[in-house]
């Protein structure tokens, strides 16, 4: 059952606030992309944990640059912005019981949840249909700074776990090609699950699968597998690099140089198989009639039953799109690799 709002203060604080907007506050749907987050305080609090919540909500990942995740926006609910701004699909609320656009959240809040500040609450669909909306409830009386430092190491989780959802969520809206999966993993001893829009080709033993849907002048994702066997052996990371380097320039439609001055990476297991992983940039040679770039995740990975290495690489072109995204795509469809 929805809570009940006790405090008589915050009632009247939020019937002041939503009077004069209600006719306004049609409950369409909610707006904006999943990695922006606005994030209501007002401005006192702000100018204190500003810092501190975008060093916190706004880590990079590596695409061809140092690229945010998310992006944050300030706003205070008294103003007129708000009135759009509240109607995106992730709105963080930081504030008191008194604050009257937490007020207004936490009456959705079920009746069986203990409020007791500092802490993380959600709720959906306050403003706009389709939309989350975080709580940050911080007490009456305490060292806000503090509390909200508290609370951000969860905060900057679940608003990840939750892109990450939605981002896989909408690669496979198409479906999964399970039919695609059952026909490489009995032909060719290996299997990905891709969305049904990916097409394939096979050379020997190199397989791509491409989606440069809706136009490959705007966007492509490939990924790449193919394998040697027996197992290599004194295997270095710099190998696969070569490996790579090695089938673009005889399968890929453009030459790829790779840019390892930003590289991540490591060691790590993958289905339970043993894997190493390189994430780095690629560019097209210098003097290239298509000068394109973007990044890469390029795995090796040891399938002992087999007796075989796996080369699986995935590659990025987005020109003047956000990239994390498209990263979390590719990075689910080579967590799904399997063999033998």
């Amino acid at each position: 059952m929805p809570r009940r709002l006790a405090p008589p203060a915050a009632l009247a604080a939020v019937g002041i606030l939503l009077l004069a907007t209600s006719a306004c506050d049609t409950r369409g749907v909610a707006w904006g992309d999943g990695n922006s987050i606005i994030a209501a305080a007002t401005p006192e609090l702000w100018a204190q944990i500003e810092d501190t919540v975008y060093s916190a909500l706004e880590p990079t990942t590596l695409t061809v640059r140092e690229e945010k995740k998310f992006t944050v926006t300030h706003v205070f609910p008294a103003d007129s912005v708000w009135l759009n701004l509240r109607r995106f699909k992730q709105e963080l609320l930081i504030g008191t019981e008194e604050d009257s656009w937490v007020a207004k959240a936490l009456t959705a809040v079920d009746d069986g949840v203990k409020l007791s500040p500092p802490q993380v609450l959600q709720v959906d669909n306050i403003w706009a249909r389709g939309q989350k909306v975080t709580i940050a409830l911080l007490s009456a009386d305490g060292d806000h700074l503090e509390e909200i430092s508290t609370l951000l190491p969860r905060l900057a989780q679940l608003f990840d776990d939750q892109y990450r959802i939605w981002a896989r969520r909408r690669m496979y809206v198409t479906g999964p090609d399970t039919a695609l999966a059952d026909t490489l993993l009995t032909q060719f001893g290996f299997s990905v699950q891709l969305p049904v829009v990916y097409r394939w080709t096979r050379e020997d033993s190199v397989f791509r699968f491409r989606n440069d849907n809706p136009d490959p002048s705007e966007l492509i994702r490939e990924i790449m597998v193919t394998w040697r066997s027996p197992i290599p052996t004194g295997f270095q990371p710099d190998s696969l690099v070569a490996w790579r380097t090695e089938v673009a320039d005889s399968f890929y439609a453009y030459p790829q140089v790779v840019d390892l001055s930003l590289a991540e990476g490591g060691p790590f297991e993958v289905g339970g198989l043993e894997a190493y992983e390189i994430q780095a940039t690629w560019v097209n040679p210098p003097g290239s009639t298509w000068p394109a770039g973007g990044p890469f995740i390029l795995r090796g990975i040891i399938c002992p039953d087999q007796n075989r290495m796996y080369l699986v690489d995935s590659w990025l072109y987005a020109p003047g799109k956000e990239k994390y995204e498209y990263l979390i795509q590719l990075e689910t469809i080579l967590d799904s690799f399997r063999c033998g």
